[in-house]
């Protein structure tokens, strides 16, 4: 049997469908791959990966999953449910780039777990992603490159504050298909920037996400701002810095740690695309 999702292969030069055979995947040249114990499918290549411990390091995996957990996101994700619906099959697939510990998938498309795919690079946030939702399908392997799904197989390729490869995601995409994109709005944080950095510098980016989506044939459909303020204890403020600053600098840190509590501005800008 075909797993629900059509993986292809991730060798070099080769693009032909995975089938599922028990616990391995095979494609029609011979190459394979065995499900790891944890229910992942370890697709990276070696030249994918930059280092051993590729993809987001374990800090910041554990510190995004403890800010989810807080419910700090449950706004975002009822913003983002609107957009997801617009979507024709009955069975639809979704691919999930750079998908971290699966909770934002699990939580747009509870009923969906046949045709859900997360991708993400880090090991350990793929391991905690299977370990959360073992009914859906979960790839170690880089977004930035090749996806491995078939040609126009995909009816939502979701994006939440991660990797974006334009001329993939309009390939895996069907016809009728659409892109869902979050990215940081810019003023996301804006309080903690302005503590830790003393420069409150904004920035939108969304524009310059839509020009970049725009050459390889996707087109905005529909933008919207999702925004909302939270009062952050001691440990949820160096968890929210942790996840998203990677490189807070050690002057930064130590101001960062002189904040008792805050209220924050959470915000996203959230894109829909479709094939122009």
């Amino acid at each position: 049997p075909c797993v629900m999702f059509e993986l292809r292969c991730t060798v070099r030069g080769c693009t032909e469908l995975l089938h599922r055979q028990e616990n391995a995947l095979r494609c029609a040249s011979g190459h394979h791959f065995d499900r790891a114990k944890q229910g992942y499918w370890p697709l990276v290549q070696p030249q994918d990966r930059k280092s051993v411990n590729a993809g987001d390091c374990d800090d910041a995996v554990l510190a995004r999953q403890r800010w989810l957990s807080r419910g700090h996101m449950t706004g975002l994700v009822e913003a983002i449910k609107p957009l997801a619906v617009g979507v024709t099959e009955e069975a639809p697939r979704t691919l999930d780039l750079g998908c971290g510990e699966g909770t934002f998938g699990h939580a747009l498309f509870p009923n969906e777990a046949d045709g859900f795919c997360g991708i993400d690079l880090s090991k350990r946030a793929i391991k905690l992603a299977a370990r959360h939702w073992p009914a859906a399908t979960w790839v170690l392997s880089n977004a930035d490159r090749e996806l491995p799904a078939a040609s126009a197989s995909v009816d939502r390729v979701i994006s939440f504050f991660g990797r974006r490869p334009a001329t993939e995601i309009a390939r895996v995409l069907k016809p009728t298909g659409v892109c869902i994109v979050a990215i940081p709005a810019e003023n996301d944080l804006i309080e903690l920037r302005e503590q830790t950095q003393q420069t409150g510098h904004r920035r939108s980016r969304w524009e310059s996400v839509v020009e970049e989506m725009k050459t390889s044939g996707l087109a905005l459909a529909e933008r919207k701002i999702w925004q909302h303020q939270v009062d952050l204890e001691p440990d949820a403020i160096r968890d929210a810095m942790a996840m998203t600053y990677r490189a807070v600098r050690f002057s930064q840190k130590s101001r960062l740690e002189e904040l008792a509590s805050a209220t924050v501005t959470l915000a996203a800008d959230l894109i829909l695309l479709r094939h122009a």
